[in-house]
């Protein structure tokens, strides 16, 4: 195999806004099926660094780093929040999932994998299915959300964690968590936006839903008789609820002030593109539910899930994220700051116990 496997040195990442706190960052290059990835280990204290692996066609490596840092803390966060014994860590393949993604891209991704000896466990995330996953599996057992590890796609118990924190969000704002006649705004209509959609519209909701990709839109408006917006406008709607299922960095100072909805509650991970916006949205008057404190459901699944299907513990500690949310949203009126500042505290002091101990 004529591959390039190192660990970056190089001073300007070093000062990287996002470095701060990281283990371990790796470049991977493998020249005979052309796979370029970033793989980041962010805090190994709770155990092995446990975070998915997106596929997507960045326009430059630098952006393809920024996002590796800034999901692999997430993970560390989202970990510690969840209750598992898992550190956080997250890959990055750049490539376009519809066009370079082939079984032997993903299983030279598994290969230097396995080089980490198990230091960072890998899953399913944006732009990865199942089956690269299985594919991942045939290099390294350092892999999570196959056949083999129990329960498969973790997109199902991700969408009920958000439903559920959706709820919970309602209920907090609205004094109920009954979601009949609310209208919400489902940006991304992926294997979990979809997903987070059709229990909305079981529980009631009225849908507007919006997407990149038309035929996810189109699947949407027939399903669920939705009506559909340009992506770019799906925060200025008029709706109770807005739900953002994409990609991150979507809560900033451009969109902020043109948000109408009551509460922002999704699916999307680093959805705050700087931590001025969290005090931006309350400032506003508007309820965030922390991004890794709602969307835990699946790293839930994959940590958790034992061969043979069984999914009770999996699903009673997913359902657990409606309450986790309201301890989150309570401390916060209390202490009068930002829900993410007390998701954040809530996680840093698990792991200042862990470190003690």
């Amino acid at each position: 195999m004529n591959a390039l496997h190192t660990s970056i040195h190089h001073s300007t990442v070093f000062d990287h806004p996002e470095m701060s706190g990281h283990e371990d960052v790796v470049f991977v290059h493998d020249r005979t099926n052309g796979l370029r990835a970033i793989i980041a280990v962010h805090d190994t204290t709770l155990g092995p660094a446990l975070g998915g692996c997106r596929v997507w066609p960045y326009d430059h490596p630098g952006d393809a780093l920024t996002d590796a840092l800034r999901l692999s803390r997430g993970m560390t966060y989202k970990n510690a929040l969840a209750g598992l014994d898992l550190g956080g860590g997250k890959a990055v393949i750049i490539a376009d999932p519809r066009k370079d993604k082939t079984p032997a891209l993903m299983e030279a991704f598994g290969r230097h994998v396995e080089r980490l000896s198990g230091t960072y466990i890998t899953a399913e995330d944006v732009g990865v299915t199942t089956g690269d996953m299985e594919a991942v599996a045939r290099q390294t057992d350092h892999v999570r959300g196959t056949s083999a590890t129990g329960l498969g796609d973790p997109s199902p118990y991700t969408a009920l964690g958000v439903f559920e924190g959706i709820k919970a969000s309602a209920r907090h704002v609205f004094g109920s968590p009954d979601l009949d006649g609310r209208t919400v705004s489902v940006q991304g209509l992926g294997h979990v936006g979809h997903d987070v959609a059709r229990r909305l519209h079981e529980a009631g909701a009225r849908l507007i839903v919006s997407d990149i990709h038309v035929p996810a839109v189109l699947r949407a408006v027939d399903a669920f008789g939705a009506a559909a917006v340009d992506p770019a406008e799906a925060h200025m709607v008029e709706a109770d609820i807005f739900a953002p299922c994409a990609l991150g960095a979507g809560l900033n100072a451009r969109t902020i002030p043109h948000i109408r909805a009551r509460i922002v509650a999704g699916a999307a991970n680093n959805q705050l593109q700087t931590p001025a916006d969290g005090h931006a949205l309350r400032k506003r008057g508007i309820l965030y539910a922390p991004d890794y404190a709602i969307n835990a459901g699946g790293v839930i699944s994959i940590a958790l899930a034992t061969p043979g299907g069984d999914d009770t513990e999996v699903r009673q500690k997913t359902l657990s994220i409606g309450e986790t949310l309201s301890a989150i949203f309570a401390r916060s009126a209390r202490e009068e700051t930002t829900p993410e500042r007390i998701a954040d505290a809530m996680a840093e002091e698990r792991l200042a116990r862990a470190a003690r101990a």
